[in-house]
């Protein structure tokens, strides 16, 4: 029991650490971007506009690097039948940061919007915005409760409390000192726990690789001694579907709100950029202990070890490898080390996300959409507000839900189908409007949930070609589950279709309404006769008649935040090279 303690004193330090550091970035940058007139709330979702190489770095980094990442990677190597060609999260996301840095970051920071759904409700409206929101907020929840849930699991592990407990101060402290500093809180502490993470698993792996019951990892790789090499190999019949996932994950990851706010944060767009590319570099070399951890554990002869004869994978405990391996091969000290690191990697995650959906909804929905007139405090009220209760979501769910992986693969699934091809739209394609993007988010969305979902029990109702019926059998109880294996690469041409759809529909409608086969009273959606109408929000005149004179124009509200009213600068993805209804205005008089 003393180890116990001693683990537990350990963590215990730990986030007291990481509490610190929190509570004093956010005091350290409380009067961040006053001088230059910058709302409270702004500060609070992207910084002040200030973030660094060096902080900015390390947070970039830290919003994939995460117990997820970690564990899944360790998990994905020991795995029999899978080993490391299977394991795809770090290249993945590396080039998935490399692709947003060359294409993305630089238009979404130069036109300085505050989210990643500002570009879709300038464009498209509040209303679209407000669809689009519900996938990015999705994704955020159950990401955040994966790995809540996964640090429960893990803290059990090595350290003898009671896995709702950790969950919950996990979550707490995670909420707390986002709460209390934004970003500047997450991008700080992200700096320690990115060094907690690399230190505790790097500490841990020489004398995991040295303990007697491990065999050589260099012939456990090509050669089976206790299991299949853990190298791995793709077998052809899978090739489609692992070119699928590599999708998924490389341009997946881009849409995200996580990603987009250490963007929008930075203090040119070219920094945004470089941020991107240290980042990619970071992804990779984060991911090299776990790759080694679960070559380790594939090369174990576990009947030598304390853990017991009967190897982790028939005990259906294969998630587990990573925390399994540092507390059976390493020496005790080592282990509660490398245990900091793997809380440090959750709450790096935990914390960024819940940020994130707080932000989209006091920004987009609650401000843009409904109280355009709101005052900054209000913002930040409703920011503080929705930061708990997300949080507060987050924890139930890692609690309650049993399926939480699997809702979150889903959500994960369904950002890179919809939100994806019309972040593409929205930013290089010109002449998309709501009808298409209200197309295109139909199609996505029926075409993924059409495939099924394995994780949970959801069926498919559309069988793509080259479809098998898989048995799955529990090892402990041994239990048989069938189910539905889509080999073909539907995820990804549920994206393309989505995309097509979009962009077809779009100028479908165009046609129609510009030709007069439709009357313009039937364009219900005020995005193609009436283009600059109420629906877009960056306008604080609405009006079509070029003949109107300037004391006829709505009169701007006198409390219209710095925020709001300099977010949009850039004009040409609304007018398609046409002069906007504004300045024709202006001109006339």
């Amino acid at each position: 029991m003393a180890i116990h303690v001693e683990g537990l004193v350990a963590i215990v330090i730990f986030y007291l650490l990481i509490l610190f550091v929190g509570i004093w970035a956010a005091w350290k940058n409380k009067n961040s971007g006053v001088e230059e007139g910058t709302d409270r709330s702004e500060t609070i979702m992207v910084g002040g506009r200030d973030i660094g190489l060096f902080v900015g770095g390390f947070t970039m980094t830290a919003t994939w690097v995460g117990g997820g990442y970690i564990n899944g990677t360790a998990e994905n190597v020991y795995l029999p039948g899978y080993g490391l060609a299977w394991a795809q999260a770090p290249f993945g996301y590396a080039l998935s940061l490399v692709v947003g840095g060359l294409f993305f970051a630089k238009p979404m920071r130069s036109r300085g919007y505050v989210t990643m759904l500002d570009p879709f409700q300038q464009l498209y409206g509040k209303r679209m915005g407000g669809l689009l929101f519900i996938p990015a907020l999705m994704g955020e929840i159950f990401w955040s409760a994966a790995i809540l849930s996964a640090l429960g699991a893990t803290l059990s592990v090595i350290v003898d409390i009671n896995i709702n407990m950790s969950v919950i101060i996990s979550a707490l402290i995670a909420i707390f000192y986002t709460l209390v500093g934004g970003l500047y809180s997450v991008a700080y502490t992200d700096v320690v726990q990115l060094f907690c993470i690399f230190l505790g698993l790097w500490v841990s792996v020489p004398f995991a690789l040295s303990n007697p019951a491990v065999s050589d990892i260099g012939v456990t790789a090509v050669k089976e001694i206790y299991q299949t090499p853990w190298l791995g190999n793709i077998k052809s019949s899978d090739i489609w579907m692992w070119l699928d996932n590599f999708c998924l994950l490389m341009l997946g990851g881009i849409p995200w709100q996580v990603y987009f706010q250490r963007v929008l944060s930075a203090s040119s767009a070219t920094y945004a950029q470089v941020l991107s590319f240290l980042a990619a570099f970071g992804c990779l070399v984060m991911a090299v202990p776990s790759v080694l951890i679960g070559a380790v554990g594939a090369s174990t002869a576990w009947n030598q070890t304390s853990y017991g004869p009967i190897p982790p994978m028939k005990k259906d405990e294969s998630d587990m490898i990573l925390p399994i391996v540092l507390q059976h091969l390493c020496p005790p000290y080592i282990s509660f080390f490398g245990l900091g690191a793997v809380s440090a990697a959750v709450m790096s995650s935990a914390d960024s996300s819940i940020l994130s959906a707080s932000s989209m909804f006091a920004r987009n929905i609650y401000q843009l959409a409904f109280r355009q007139s709101a005052s900054d405090r209000e913002i930040v009220w409703v920011m503080r507000v929705t930061i708990f209760v997300f949080g507060a979501l987050a924890m139930a769910m890692a609690l309650l839900t049993g399926t939480v992986y699997g809702l979150w693969y889903l959500s994960s699934d369904l950002v890179y189908v919809i939100i994806f091809p019309q972040l593409i739209s929205v930013l290089f394609v010109k002449g998309t409007n709501t009808y298409g993007s209200v197309a295109g988010y139909i199609f996505g969305l029926l075409l993924r949930i059409g495939g099924g979902e394995p994780y949970l029990k959801l069926p498919p109702f559309i069988y793509y070609p080259g479809w098998t019926r898989e048995k799955k059998v529990h090892q402990l109880t041994k239990k048989v589950e069938y189910f539905i294996l889509q080999r073909f690469p539907f995820k990804t041409v549920s994206m393309l279709a989505s995309f097509v759809s979009n962009v077809a529909f779009s100028h479908l409608a165009k046609y129609l309404f510009e030709s007069g086969t439709l009357s313009p009273k039937y364009d219900f959606l005020d995005s193609v006769i009436s283009k600059h109408s109420q629906e877009i929000m960056d306008k604080t005149t609405l009006v079509s008649n070029d003949n109107i004179i300037l004391s006829e124009l709505a009169p701007v509200k006198p409390r219209l935040s710095t925020t709001l009213a300099g977010t949009f600068t850039n004009k040409e993805a609304l007018s398609d090279g046409e002069s906007s209804p504004d300045s024709s205005n202006n001109e006339n008089e």
